[in-house]
């Protein structure tokens, strides 16, 4: 393990890699059905099931690629992993800017599945140096990275569509994501993989996941909440576009709201990861489940922007507490040896829900109205609360043992 002040620099390096990451991606990917509409000449009624099928895709080529890059990781070293993602991540999103049809984007968003990882490589190597009783603590810092850059990325890109037009916004997210990765290139610092006896292959590490119960679970859990996420991913722009009664500055309106989900999950994040450390990261998963289920289910009563805003904000401070509890449960139940490889499988999973998600929303927006597809999320999201409380109770932790109080 490493000494206290280089464990802490490089969590700290890797936050800010992974927040530039993650404003890259929220700079332009939530603004996708507005883009199809204003600038690729999509009719607005064909929009939602574009936007599902161009949304579900690149999701699709990175669940079959993640454990591919996960085990590369574990065997060539994470941060190799995080400069290749990073590099052509850049190359992706700069393209992005300069497509003219819908099947262009799709090609687009098609290489972006197959060269995403910098996010999951990062939280490897923060799980691998981390010291056992700050677990919980970096896990809930890192998910802020991903809350903070999904508030600066709807704002940039929202600010800079409005003002340059949405294509300059790609070129945005390509350089912000190179930054992140000219950081971890320059001050992050890996020690050598261990040299692998043992040639593994993508199918063995699933056999490895499905023995283990606590990351299969962990794993079930990941699909079906990304998969509520996504849902709404394919609407939710055109949403409140409808709320706002025009299509003008929609673009601006959705990332100020997007961005309040974010500053809650900022703010919410680090005191789950220190309750999940205190009282078990299965009590931390049940409760973040159990709120954001019934403030989804809210989401059917606004019918304005603000009653809308306020919704989203109280959202974010439970949605806070989901992943860094299920990387949490997936260090705590993983080698060391097998974190990448871990990583990449739970990133995978995410990368499954992702890619159901919009394609049921799209599907549902054409048949139904959408607070009903507000409403299924948040059943889903109960549903995996219910599933949640069926597993086995966290273990005691050994520093809450009180002595016997003494009579006086």
């Amino acid at each position: 393990m490493e000494s206290s002040s280089s464990w802490k620099r490089t969590v700290w390096i890797l936050w800010f890699g992974s927040l530039l990451t993650n404003a890259s991606y929220t700079m332009v990917v939530p603004f996708l059905p507005l883009y199809l509409v204003q600038e690729l000449g999509v009719a607005k009624a064909d929009a939602n099931w574009w936007a599902g099928i161009i949304f579900s895709v690149s999701f699709l080529v990175g669940a079959i690629m993640a454990p591919v890059w996960g085990a590369l990781a574990d065997k060539n070293g994470k941060k190799k992993a995080i400069l290749r993602a990073g590099f052509s991540l850049f190359i992706v999103y700069s393209l992005g800017a300069f497509v003219h049809s819908p099947w262009e984007l799709l090609a687009v968003r098609v290489m972006h599945g197959l060269v995403a990882g910098f996010v999951p490589a990062s939280m490897a190597i923060v799980a691998s140096t981390t010291p056992e009783e700050e677990m919980g603590w970096s896990l809930g810092l890192m998910q802020t990275a991903g809350a903070t850059g999904s508030i600066l990325g709807p704002l940039m890109g929202g600010v800079l569509a409005e003002v340059f037009g949405m294509r300059l916004s790609f070129i945005a997210s390509g350089v912000s994501v190179l930054i992140a990765t000219l950081f971890v290139m320059k001050f992050v610092q890996e020690s050598k993989p261990a040299p692998s006896k043992q040639r593994t292959r993508v199918l063995d590490d699933v056999k490895v996941a499905w023995n283990n119960r606590p990351m299969l679970r962990t794993l079930g859990i990941l699909i079906v909440f990304q998969t509520a996420l996504a849902i709404l991913q394919p609407v939710l722009t055109l949403y409140v576009a409808d709320l706002q009664g025009s299509m003008d500055g929609s673009v601006l309106s959705s990332g100020l709201i997007f961005s309040l989900s974010g500053i809650a999950m900022i703010i919410a994040a680090p005191y789950w990861g220190r309750w999940g450390q205190k009282k078990g990261f299965r009590s931390t998963l049940l409760i973040a489940l159990t709120g954001s289920g019934v403030l989804t289910l809210a989401q059917v009563l606004p019918d304005n922007l603000i009653t809308f805003s306020v919704t989203r904000f109280a959202i974010g401070l439970f949605m806070a507490g989901i992943l860094p509890a299920c990387n949490a449960i997936v260090v705590e139940n993983t080698e060391l040896d097998f974190r990448g490889r871990a990583f990449g499988l739970t990133n995978s999973a995410n990368q499954i829900g992702s890619m159901i998600g919009p394609l049921i929303g799209g599907f549902l927006s054409g048949i139904v109205s959408i607070p009903f597809t507000f409403a299924i999320t948040g059943v889903l999201l109960l549903i995996n609360a219910g599933n949640v409380m069926l597993w086995p109770r966290d273990p005691a932790k050994p520093v809450p043992q009180a002595k016997p109080a003494k009579s006086v």
